[in-house]
C-alpha cells in the first residue's frame, strides 16, 4: 500500500487514477509520494519514507531539489501539460499592452449613471486608441513547450517573431514553425523587437535578466511579459524604465508591493495555468508518473534525478536503486548479486549530475537481506524493492 499526501488542492481526474493499492494521508510525514502545485516544501523535514514528489506544474522553485536528490528521492515536474493554457494568456496580454481595453472597460463603467453614455463613448474613445499587433516584432525568449506554442501562434497572426534558447531541444526544434527568426543572442532580442514575452525557468544566470541594462538595449516603449518568474525582473530597475518611458508596458503574472499599482503595469493574480484543462492535465501527468515510479521504478521528467524506463518487470523481482554518481557503483551493485548466486537479465544505469539511478532485474526475487547489503555501499542514498 503506497501513501499519498496532497499538499494542494489535485484535480479530481488525476486522482482518480490511483487504484486500490493507494491511501489518501493528511500528514506529510507518513507519505511515500507527495503532490504538490505552489506550496512551498522548503522548511518541511523530510520523512524517511518519502520516495517522490510530484509537481502538478513546470516550475520547481517551490521544492528543495538538493536536499531531495541527497535524500533519494526523486522529484517529478510536468513539463508541457499547462502549456496551451499559459499560451492563450500570453496571447490575451499581448492584446491589452498594445490596446488600453482595461482603461476603456473601467472609464465606461466609472460613467454607468450617465444617460448620454453613448455620446460620451463616441467623444472620449480616442483616448484609449492603441496598436495592432500585425506586423510588428515580438520576441520570445525560451523556446520550450510554452515559447514554441506562444511563437508559432503569433507568428500565424502575422507577427514577425523572433526566437531565441541556446538550449533548445531536439523535439522543440521540429515543433517550432520555419517562419521563425532565429535570434543568435539576448542583445538581438532587446535590440529588435517590439513586444517581448519570456519563457525560461528561474536560475543563477537568469535571474534579474531585465534590468537597467537590458532596458537599455531595448527600443523606446518596448512591451514586456513575463510570465515564468517574478524575479527574472529587477522591480526598481522596471519601474524606473517604465517612469522614463523606455518601457511602454510590463504585464506580469507575479504582484508584488513594488509594482502593483504602477502606470503601465498589467497584474495578474497567477493565472497562466488557471484553467480546468490545464490543471486536469497536470494532475493526470503527474499521478501518472507517480505510478509509474513507485510500481515500475521507471523515472520519466524528473529534475533532480535522470530518466529510466524499463518498462514493467517481466522477472521475478526488481530493484531501484537511488546513488551518488561516484565510480565502481554498478559492479558493487552486480558483486552483491553474484555473491547470492542472482542472475541480472536486464539493467539500467544513467547519471544526472551529482546523482544516478540504477534499476536492476533479477531471475529471482529481491529479498530484504539483499536489498540491506546494497544499502551498506557507500554512496548509495536509498534502495527500493519493485518486485
Amino acid at each position: 500500500m503506497f501513501k499519498i499526501n496532497c499538499i494542494n488542492n489535485i484535480a479530481n481526474v488525476g486522482l482518480n487514477l490511483l487504484t486500490d493499492d493507494y491511501e489518501m494521508v493528511n500528514d506529510f510525514n507518513d507519505a511515500n509520494a507527495v503532490l504538490v502545485r505552489s506550496s512551498s516544501l522548503h522548511d518541511l523535514e523530510l520523512p524517511p519514507s518519502l520516495e517522490a514528489i510530484a509537481r502538478a506544474g513546470a516550475g520547481v522553485n517551490n521544492i528543495p531539489l538538493e536536499k531531495c536528490a541527497e535524500n533519494g528521492v526523486v522529484v517529478f515536474n510536468t513539463p508541457g501539460a499547462n502549456a496551451n493554457g499559459v499560451k492563450e494568456i500570453v496571447i490575451a496580454s499581448l492584446v491589452m499592452a498594445s490596446r488600453d481595453l482595461f482603461g476603456g472597460i473601467n472609464w465606461v463603467n466609472s460613467c454607468q449613471e450617465d444617460p448620454d453614455i453613448a455620446k460620451l463613448v463616441e467623444k472620449n474613445k480616442a483616448k484609449f486608441a492603441g496598436t495592432e499587433i500585425k506586423g510588428k516584432k515580438l520576441g520570445v525568449i525560451g523556446l520550450g513547450q510554452i515559447g514554441v506554442l506562444v511563437a508559432n501562434a503569433l507568428n500565424k497572426l502575422d507577427m514577425e517573431v523572433y526566437g531565441y534558447d541556446p538550449y533548445i531541444s531536439v523535439d522543440a526544434a521540429w515543433k517550432l514553425s520555419k517562419f521563425i527568426k532565429q535570434a543568435k543572442s539576448l542583445e538581438e532580442i532587446f535590440r529588435e523587437c517590439d513586444f517581448i514575452t519570456v519563457h525560461i525557468p528561474l536560475t543563477d544566470s537568469t535571474k534579474g535578466m531585465f534590468n537597467k541594462d537590458s532596458f537599455a538595449m531595448m527600443k523606446d516603449g518596448v512591451k514586456i511579459l513575463n510570465f515564468s518568474r517574478d524575479t527574472l525582473v529587477i522591480d526598481d530597475d522596471m519601474v524606473e524604465a517604465l517612469k522614463s518611458g523606455k518601457v511602454g508596458k510590463y504585464v506580469t503574472d507575479f504582484p508584488n508591493p513594488k509594482v502593483c499599482g504602477i502606470e503601465g503595469v498589467t497584474t495578474i493574480p497567477h493565472l497562466g495555468a488557471s484553467t480546468s484543462e490545464s490543471e486536469d492535465n497536470c494532475a493526470v501527468m503527474a499521478v501518472k508518473q507517480l505510478i509509474d515510479y513507485l510500481e515500475n521504478g521507471n523515472i520519466k521528467n524528473s529534475v533532480n534525478y535522470p530518466s529510466c524506463d524499463m518498462g514493467v518487470c517481466n522477472n521475478a523481482g526488481r530493484i531501484a536503486i537511488n546513488h551518488k554518481n561516484i565510480p565502481n557503483m554498478l559492479s558493487q551493485f552486480t558483486a552483491t548479486f553474484a555473491k547470492e548466486n542472482i542472475n541480472i537479465p536486464d539493467m539500467i544505469n544513467k547519471s544526472k549530475g551529482q546523482y544516478a539511478y540504477t534499476i536492476l532485474d533479477s531471475e529471482s526475487p529481491v529479498t530484504p537481506e539483499l536489498a540491506d547489503k546494497i544499502r551498506e555501499i557507500n554512496g548509495v542514498l536509498k534502495v527500493r524493492i519493485i518486485k
